[in-house]
């Protein structure tokens, strides 16, 4: 969560020419935050010129405004831009349902996911496609669907990964959480070999919702009672839940990531998910704000579940989740600058081709071919 410069991303629609008006306005509001904090001395400037790759000066100035107690600004500045910014409502998906790119087959023969938009679906939406293969069998599919009744003209990705075919590990960033670590930052070289998906982390461990931290045997972030926690175990297989009620530590525990509240628990939305504030979802524009979010959860049989995309709300996420069959699920990261869902094939010898997860994504399916700024998972094929 940060960059205040990319709150909300415009998706093709109605009337165009408004919303470029917009967007001009919006990109008027992204300068305020290099504009406020220019006189802050060489301290910003060294930031934002430092920045690794995949990261704008706006993004790094965000970063380094909420470290030094500026988070009020940047959330105010984020709120903002949402005021003159927000996504249309109505339409139609430019070109109707994509099919997903890469795709290895014809549509899966698994039931589709209903629409979460009324009416019938439209041609293609909610259909699994096989994008990553082992052993003859789906290790990965994915399909998109419409985020909700109002914002139309939006897709959302879904991807479900097999876990008895991938395997999942945490990777640092090398602004945070910092320091020295056996897993990589990027997927450079032979650290990309056998990778089949990759996505964002979640909050800054900074803010003051207060995500814990747990890699490698070292805590860098206390891990609070409660909080939502991705937990991958050293055999690569992940759960999600609540710490300390649902997961906790163990000698099998390989990382743990923690980001809010559960947002899916039992199969059921959070029921906070439209009324809670910053101490269920964090110091952000808002739960009932309609951003690019991302969240990550597990079905009843172990199945784990991605989901990413723009006008999201925290209750529409959630709902998504449950649909895709989770039983406990989180929301991850939001803001197009970090929501980033990759699914690759793996080209022995060559660099992993990456593809986007949904439309309107705008990480790049190369931003974990470089080191990031922030931690970040991936799914490798199994031995």
């Amino acid at each position: 969560m940060s960059a205040v410069e990319t709150t909300v991303g415009i998706a093709p629609g109605p009337e165009p020419s408004r919303r470029r008006r917009r967007r001009r306005r919006a990109g008027a509001v992204m300068g305020v935050l290099v504009v406020l904090l220019g006189g802050a001395g060489a301290g910003v400037g060294a930031v934002t010129l430092a920045a690794p790759p995949g990261t704008g000066p706006v993004e790094a100035t965000a970063e380094w405004a909420r470290d030094h107690g500026l988070n009020w600004l940047v959330t105010g500045l984020e709120k903002l831009q949402y005021a003159v910014d927000a996504p249309s409502e109505g339409g139609t998906p430019a070109g109707g349902i994509p099919r997903a790119p890469g795709a290895l087959s014809d549509p899966a023969s698994t039931p589709p996911l209903a629409p979460v938009a009324a009416g019938a679906p439209l041609p293609g939406e909610g259909v699994w496609q096989t994008v990553v293969a082992a052993h003859g069998r789906p290790a990965v599919q994915v399909t998109t669907l419409r985020v909700d009744d109002t914002h139309t003209s939006y897709l959302a990705g879904v991807l479900r990964m097999d876990p008895v075919l991938v395997r999942g590990t945490l990777h640092p960033g090398v602004g945070e959480p910092a320091g020295h670590w056996h897993a990589s930052t990027s997927l450079a070289g032979r650290a990309g070999a056998g990778v089949a998906v990759a996505f964002n982390g979640g909050f800054k461990l900074s803010d003051p919702s207060h995500n814990g931290y747990y890699a490698e045997g070292r805590t860098v972030a206390p891990l609070l009672p409660g909080k939502a926690s991705l937990v991958l175990h050293t055999d690569g297989r992940a759960d999600v839940g609540a710490w300390g009620t649902e997961v906790w530590m163990g000698p099998d525990v390989a990382s743990v990531r923690q980001n809010l509240l559960p947002l899916v628990d039992d199969g059921a939305v959070n029921p906070t998910c439209a009324t809670g504030g910053t101490a269920e979802w964090g110091s952000t524009v808002g739960q009932n704000a309609f951003v690019h979010r991302s969240g990550f959860g597990v079905t009843a049989d172990g199945t784990e579940v991605y989901v990413a995309g723009p006008a999201l709300s925290v209750c529409t996420l959630g709902r998504l989740l449950a649909d895709a069959g989770v039983v406990r699920g989180m929301e991850l990261d939001i803001n197009p600058a970090w929501v980033s869902g990759t699914y690759f094939h793996d080209r022995p010898g060559h660099t992993p081709q990456g593809f986007a997860l949904f439309p309107a994504e705008q990480v790049p399916p190369t931003h974990y071919l470089t080191p990031t700024m922030r931690d970040w998972f991936a799914w490798y094929l199994r031995s």
